[in-house]
């Protein structure tokens, strides 16, 4: 007769160190590995950065920030940001909830409802934290969350924890969109996109958008943290731009970006924010933002409104930019903002390219999957109001030679 054979139970679990070997291992064979590349100056038109892969500090002229008005370090904000942590300290000490409720965080609120033409706004800790907390407090699974494709991640992990219905249109497609709304049977409708699209710089519909809402009783969610201190009256934003100030049911914006410090708001009515005071986690179960970054936007916000050329500048030089770039023949995605993306298609090309770029002086990063689809690679550019011309066309001849060397353009 056969034997059986001993049991000897379950087959042992990979230990947590060969798991992490082995996730690694496959990040670099799929050739998505990412790593950090520390800058060691101010975040400003040119700075000096150390690529960990050789060791080396080089001199760079910076084509990957979103400090779109070179903000970030201007003396007048540094100076604010200064004096209010030495009269209010290096932190907020609790939550809004508890004790972290200071006195600059409502100045800011009240300046930023003024800026943006909303009732009210609330402060969060980042636009990540934003979007998903204010999404996850507003939807809940009898309802429905209408979100562009090419939202940003933060949009589609606010649709997963609430719980709601996922309805994806595609990109800009408000033909799709209607359809969608038109067969839903969710509870609330919300529909949610990006105002300029990060990867992609073009921007939202939101005109058409505003309209399908009002014909299907739905609910409007904008992200301007893109457009926010870039496009509309003064910075206001895409809303302001279109004209649609008051018909947009939730503005959501960023102060890390075009207003150069940390943080971000939702911006409405004020029994949205009340509303959001009380319901959004990521709100009511965090430390406050530092006062003294609170100090910093609201400086940012007073040299938006005092000098609106910067913005016009920053549109100058971009539109300049993606001429000559398009001229040559490059994709840019259909960009008609700071935000140039030079498409080029697979990843070990682009990574190649931006190697290159990168030993020729030029701060430009290689986007790969999960960030964009499968097989739209790009080097994404990014314009400041503080660049030169000059600084811009030789980026551009970089650029193109490169992409030419590496068949993408003849």
């Amino acid at each position: 007769m056969p034997t059986s054979k001993p049991d000897t139970g379950p087959a042992a679990a990979p230990s947590f160190d060969d798991f992490l070997s082995a996730e690694i291992g496959r990040v670099q064979k799929e050739n998505r590995w990412r790593f950090f590349r520390p800058v060691t100056t101010s975040q400003d038109a040119k700075v000096r950065a150390v690529d960990p892969r050789d060791g080396v500090e080089r001199e760079l002229l910076m084509l990957a920030s979103n400090n779109y008005l070179g903000l970030a370090n201007d003396p007048r904000i540094t100076r604010a940001v200064a004096d209010a942590a030495l009269a209010g300290g290096a932190g907020s000490g609790a939550s809004r909830h508890i004790s972290g409720s200071m006195s600059p965080h409502e100045a800011l609120e009240k300046r930023l409802a003024a800026f943006k033409g909303t009732e009210a706004a609330v402060l969060y800790n980042t636009g990540y934290m934003a979007n998903v907390g204010i999404i996850s407090a507003l939807a809940e699974p009898e309802d429905a969350v209408f979100s562009d494709e090419l939202n940003h991640a933060s949009i589609i992990d606010g649709c997963r924890m609430s719980g709601a219905a996922k309805e994806i249109y595609r990109h800009s497609d408000m033909a799709d969109l209607e359809r969608r709304l038109s067969r839903s049977k969710a509870r609330h409708k919300l529909i949610v996109t990006d105002a300029v699209f990060s990867m992609d710089g073009d921007l939202a519909k939101l005109r058409e958008i505003v309209e399908l809402a009002r014909r299907y009783n739905a609910w409007t969610m904008v992200d301007e943290a893109h457009a926010t201190g870039v496009f509309g009256r003064s910075g206001r934003g895409l809303v302001d731009h279109f004209g649609l100030t008051g018909k947009i049911d939730v503005i959501m914006g960023t102060l890390g970006k075009a207003l150069g410090g940390f943080g971000a708001f939702a911006a409405g009515s004020r029994k949205l924010v009340d509303f959001l005071i009380n319901r959004s986690r990521m709100l009511i179960f965090t430390t406050a933002l530092p006062p003294h970054v609170c100090a910093g936007s609201i400086a940012a916000l007073d040299i938006l409104e005092q000098e609106p050329e910067r913005i016009a500048r920053l549109h100058r030089l971009s539109a300049g930019f993606r001429d000559r770039l398009k001229e040559a023949g490059l994709d840019l995605c259909g960009s008609v903002t700071p935000i140039v993306p030079v498409r080029i298609g697979p990843e070990e090309k682009t990574l190649a390219i931006a190697r290159e770029l990168w030993n020729e002086g030029l701060f430009a990063i290689a986007i790969r999957p999960p960030t964009v689809p499968e097989g739209t690679c790009r080097i994404r550019a990014t314009v400041m109001a503080t660049h030169t011309e000059a600084d811009l066309d030789g980026a551009a001849t970089r650029i193109i030679a490169a992409c030419r060397r590496h068949g993408v353009i003849r």
